[in-house]
């Protein structure tokens, strides 16, 4: 059964999906394939530079890759792989504009779990899209066919070229038969550096990072949204939801208790309400109170991207709501 995508910053990111400080080793039937395949090369796998074979060691650098490109993952498991066929030919087919990741969910079974409890799914295979980190839940119990898959992978690309997501997989001109794009540009390593730490949970890290990239370039954009992402990941860290929400609803005019259900707002995937939530109170309010509200909106805007269509909206609402 497909679902549509919602956007990719709707949801938490994979943080916390791998333990990067503690990898695990490799598993017997990880070993068992690698043996196979080297025994015979027909069975080494994606041959594919538009398909791979993902394991806890390569996850995290293909989470940081899809801040440059679309990253679809196929979590499968043997005997419930039927139809994954239709995946990888789309795979081909659109020649680079994502990259496909599977995930054998028996050879890495501590990937399999985090992934599975981070999207809150209940079977396998389980689909699912990270753009700039963020993950964007697709279908999960069996494989729709290809042209189910169609329409839901071009919601995908249309949501990371909104979000400036438009590179290509490298080598995808020569197997598309046409002249290549530009190879996308490497992750900074200050950006890698932040993007780690957050996927850590060492926020402290992730902005020192963040802050000495801007230091050294203050247009740089990606290390400004950066630092907002952050700031809202450590504003909502072991903040109870039931009683942040509460205490928002019995406080409509607490500025502090607005700001915070706006976040969760953010963090929970609804992204309307949480700039509604501030609009409303950037009519209500003036002076300083005004300004703590107007300047956490515009806050906001950065950690889901200026070029998102709901961040035009929002910010054409604040400039009548100011003037």
């Amino acid at each position: 059964m497909t679902t549509q995508p919602t956007p990719p910053n709707a949801q938490l990111n994979l943080r916390g999906a791998v333990d990067l400080g503690a990898l695990a080793a490799r598993s017997t039937r990880r070993e068992e394939v690698a043996r196979r395949a080297a025994a015979d090369p027909g069975t080494a796998g994606p041959a594919s530079p538009f398909v791979v074979d993902v394991t806890e060691e390569t996850f995290a650098d293909l989470v940081q890759g899809s801040v440059q490109v679309p990253l679809v993952l196929d979590l499968w498991a043997e005997g419930y792989d039927t139809g994954a066929e239709a995946l990888q030919a789309l795979a081909q087919e659109y020649a680079g504009a994502f990259l496909l990741g599977r995930i054998d969910a028996q050879a890495e079974p501590g990937l399999a779990q985090s992934l599975v409890q981070s999207l809150q799914a209940r079977a396998i295979p389980l689909v699912a899209a990270i753009v700039k980190g963020q993950p964007i839940p697709l279908f999960t119990g069996s494989y729709p066919s290809a042209e189910e898959i169609r329409p839901v992978l071009e919601e995908v690309l249309r949501v990371a070229e909104a979000n400036g997501v438009t590179g290509r997989v490298e080598g995808a001109g020569t197997a598309a038969g046409t002249q290549g794009e530009p190879e996308a540009p490497p992750v900074p390593p200050l950006h890698a550096e932040a993007l780690a730490a957050v996927e850590a949970g060492d926020y402290d890290a992730a902005t020192a990072a963040w802050t000495k990239a801007l230091a050294q370039d203050p247009r740089d954009a990606g290390a400004t949204e950066g630092l907002a992402r952050v700031g809202v990941l450590r504003r909502v860290a072991g903040v109870d939801l039931s009683e942040a929400r509460a205490a928002a609803a019995a406080a409509p005019d607490d500025v502090q208790a607005q700001i915070l259900a706006a976040d969760l707002d953010l963090v929970g995937g609804h992204v309307e309400d949480a700039f509604a939530r501030l609009l409303g109170m950037v009519q209500r309010t003036a002076g300083e109170e005004r300004d703590a509200v107007r300047t956490h909106l515009v806050d906001l805007f950065a950690v889901v991207g200026t070029s998102d269509p709901r961040v035009v909206t929002a910010r054409q609402a604040l400039t009548r709501a100011l003037f």
